[in-house]
């Protein structure tokens, strides 16, 4: 029996070996560098939304795609989700409140037609913003073109009327139209329009998926965001005028490939796995929000959004935090994980920045999804961030590479449906 015992154990040792080898093999410094240092080439641009070197770094996402034998979302063959915005610029408004003239100032019209002509005939449902109530809040849930609304705000809110404006700066495609009024009445009749110059954008997300084996319909998502800053020649430094955005954020989609390598590699996923670059993060994060909306929030299980691991974090080498670790128990499944290893996990360091709430990681958190945001990013002292000097050669390869590897096996008992994280309390989210 001792025997027996002793010979199960070698084995079992062997096994985990054969995978840690496996694991260094998929995941090494040569291709960590061979990959971030393509995103965040010149050649790149420093990949700005609805530019052409973003649509180069979108190719070659795809390219990876392809090579890991990853499958496309819909079965369609296209990596690239695609969708469109439209950039609205304003023309004119009026409204009359039961024959009342408003100001134009206290007209905001979040639209994509270029003429909107409404009544109280309509059928525009009537919705307040009343004093005491959380203003932006309320303006938030009422802005996202779900339903055609009037939204009467109550003038105790005059001083911050006009930021509503920052609602129709980019907007998705709709055929939903929402004016919000700065007004206390309530009005029996109406009559408003509104015009705007309306530019119509195309954005594209690139996500491929490896269906999994007995729980095809339980998905794990590994993300990141591949645009960044663009070209400003206006304020070149020595001759460079390239936001490469090494750290920000080639270096958590050059990881999200590489997991995508390596599961892919290893075929041992029971539940689907998701592996998605995001578009427009810099812009106000408009493709994780499309890319959300195209899922059954209940079937997703978890969510890594990677997001700036290319430094080290604030405790050193083999560190890194996660945003909201308080909101789940995700962060202590992924320690359980990492048991006899020299990585560690840690609750965010940050918590007054709310980064959990302003990463792509957002809009699924928000629908209950257990998804959170890993960094090693010292929001306090980066810098680099948003700077020219975000290059290649700003960053710690050896320890990126070991984060990759970490999250990998982080997340393993969550692949193969062993553990489920618990949901994010949504009650008091307005």
């Amino acid at each position: 029996m001792n025997k027996f015992i002793g010979f199960s154990i070698f084995l079992a040792l062997n096994f985990y070996a054969a995978k840690a080898q496996d694991i260094h093999q998929i995941i090494n410094a040569a291709e960590v560098a061979r990959i971030v240092s393509t995103l965040a080439s010149d050649e790149m641009e420093g990949r700005k939304t609805f530019t052409k070197g973003i649509d180069k770094a979108a190719a070659f996402i795809v390219d990876e795609f392809k090579q890991n034998g990853l499958q496309t979302l819909h079965g369609d063959g296209n990596f690239m989700q695609t969708f469109k915005m439209v950039r609205p610029k304003f023309v004119a408004a009026s409204a009359v409140l039961d024959q009342l003239s408003i100001a134009t100032k206290n007209i905001i019209a979040i639209s994509c037609k270029p003429e909107l002509q409404i009544n109280e005939q309509s059928g525009y449902e009537l919705v307040r913003i009343l004093k005491g109530d959380n203003f932006f809040s309320e303006a938030r849930k009422y802005s996202n073109l779900s339903k055609n609304r009037v939204v009467l705000v109550d003038s105790s809110f005059a001083a911050n009327f006009g930021r509503l404006t920052q609602f129709k700066s980019q907007l998705y495609l709709s055929d939903k139209s929402v004016v919000f009024i700065l007004t206390n009445q309530i009005p029996a009749t109406y009559t408003i329009e509104a015009k705007h110059l309306i530019t119509e954008m195309s954005l594209a997300n690139v996500v491929g998926i490896l269906p999994g084996k007995t729980l095809p319909n339980e998905y794990i998502i590994f993300s990141g965001h591949y645009d960044h800053l663009g070209i400003n020649s206006k304020h070149a430094v020595n001759n460079d005028s390239i936001y490469n955005g090494a750290n920000d954020d080639a270096a958590g989609t050059t990881a999200m490939i590489l997991l995508a390598k390596y599961y892919a590699a290893t075929r041992n996923n029971e539940r689907s796995i998701i592996f998605a670059a995001f578009t427009a993060e810099e812009i106000g994060g408009y493709g994780a929000t499309y890319f959300s909306k195209q899922l059954n929030p209940a079937e997703v299980k978890a969510m890594f959004n990677i997001e700036m691991i290319g430094t080290e974090s604030k405790w050193g080498k083999n560190s890194a935090y996660i945003t909201g670790f308080d909101k789940t128990d995700m962060g202590k499944i992924l320690e359980q994980n990492l048991l006899g290893t020299t990585f560690t996990f840690y609750p965010d360091p940050y918590p007054d920045q709310n980064l959990f709430y302003r990463s792509d990681n957002a809009t699924l958190a928000r629908l209950g999804v257990p998804a959170h945001t890993i960094s090693t990013s010292k929001m306090d002292s980066e810098p680099n961030y948003h700077q020219l000097s975000d290059e290649v050669s700003t960053l710690d390869i050896p320890n990126m590479t070991e984060i990759i590897k970490s999250i990998a096996l982080s997340a393993r008992s969550i692949i193969s449906g062993k553990s489920t994280p618990s949901r994010v309390d949504t009650s008091s989210l307005q």
